[in-house]
């Protein structure tokens, strides 16, 4: 009895999706209206017409008729036979015109749902998300194209609560191909939606898509960054802030990069008040070619735990358009950098130092800046090379 039943448990889960589809009981009722159809006609049609000589002929005809090709090389003399013709002509053209038009309806519904940001990423891997909207935002897509040579248009997502600018930004040809997701960044269905857990970085601007206030925009900035590292401990993070009292939050979430612009703004309009140009300098040191300016590069593996002084010797030896100034600390991803911390730490067999280790780790902090470090200075691992480049071919006075 428990064979019985397990038998027929086993064909009902099997069978019952199959029976319960729409499109698979709407085609299997088509087959068999054609199959009854054609044995009509090869039962009427064999003994009176010289062209039905098989049930293969009938199929051939219903075939040909059903999708009102109409050779001709055959056609049906007996009163039954025309009348089933003549019901195979009115069922192609009826079923075609419904296929036609789902088809039509299912792809200008897709395109809608695209322009909209309505439409679900399935394929995305290793993209780019840039959530939020703000005045000259096709002018920092230009600048984040350009500082980063191996991104496509069509590796960027953008998520905001902006469909009309961003309809526009698609009538320009070079962001025709640009991926967008209608909604609020921080809302963790629209960033899996946006395939949050196989981008590889996320870019978060200071939010004017709609009139929230300054303290709204930052917090569903720290929001983001808190939803973004959970759903996907992977992703490099940058976010804009406009109050410095977030950065704590933001680090806590271990954000990769924190942008202070208001800081940023006063520190840049104070330095130029004193009249030497620093404004100048900045400019050219934050140049958008990603060859020119401040440029970070890797450290040679092999340079990984030896002395800053010998780097030093190597740049000079093999760079004549740039300089080296300093080491940039803790780079890459900080889940990763934890992760591997821990595992050497744990290799030490002295629980005291395991525990100082520990602390350590625990107080990690993202992208330090090391300008000018002494010559007796241990580049550890997870460094990168700070350089100022020539732009001697850039605009001359």
């Amino acid at each position: 009895m428990k064979n019985k039943k397990s038998v027929s448990y086993t064909i009902k889960k099997i069978f019952n999706p199959v029976i319960k589809n729409p499109f698979i009981t709407t085609g299997f009722f088509i087959v068999v209206g054609l199959f009854v159809l054609a044995f009509l006609i090869f039962s009427f049609e064999k003994d009176t017409n010289s062209s039905i000589n098989s049930f293969f002929d009938a199929i051939w005809f219903t075939l040909v008729t059903i999708t009102t090709v109409g050779y001709g090389d055959i056609t049906p003399s007996s009163f039954v036979g025309r009348i089933a013709g003549l019901a195979l002509l009115l069922f192609g053209v009826i079923v075609f015109a419904a296929f036609s038009g789902n088809i039509t309806t299912f792809i200008i519904d897709r395109n809608q749902k695209r322009d909209k940001g309505l439409w679900r990423l399935n394929r995305m891997k290793g993209h780019f998300l840039i959530c939020g909207y703000k005045n000259g935002f096709e002018e920092l897509l230009k600048n984040v194209l350009n500082s980063n040579p191996e991104l496509k248009v069509d590796d960027i997502v953008l998520i905001n609560e902006a469909p009309g600018e961003v309809e526009r930004l698609r009538s320009n040809r070079e962001f025709k191909s640009i991926n967008y997701i209608a909604g609020d960044f921080s809302d963790e269905d629209i960033l899996k939606k946006a395939k949050i857990n196989a981008a590889a970085k996320a870019l978060i601007i200071y939010d004017r898509s709609k009139n929230y206030s300054e303290l709204e925009v930052d917090s569903r900035t720290v929001l983001a960054v808190i939803t973004m590292k959970n759903l996907n401990p992977l992703i490099y993070v940058a976010a804009e802030l406009y109050d410095k009292k977030f950065e704590k939050h933001l680090d806590m979430a271990h954000c990769d990069e924190i942008i202070l612009t208001q800081e940023y703004q006063n520190n840049l309009l104070s330095s130029a008040s004193n009249g030497q140009g620093y404004s100048n300098v900045i400019r050219a040191m934050i140049e958008q070619d990603a060859d020119k300016g401040l440029v970070v590069d890797e450290v040679p593996s092999d340079y990984i735990g030896r002395l800053y002084r010998e780097i030093k010797e190597y740049a000079v030896n093999v760079y004549s358009d740039r300089i080296l100034v300093g080491l940039l600390l803790n780079t890459g991803n900080f889940h990763q950098r934890r992760t591997d911390a821990l595992r050497e730490a744990q290799k030490n067999p002295d629980v005291k130092t395991i525990i100082e280790d520990l602390k350590k780790v625990k107080t990690l902090k993202s992208n330090q800046v090391l300008l000018c470090p002494k010559d007796d200075f241990t580049i550890p691992k997870n460094s990168k090379l700070i350089f100022i480049c020539s732009n001697e071919n850039g605009e001359e006075e």
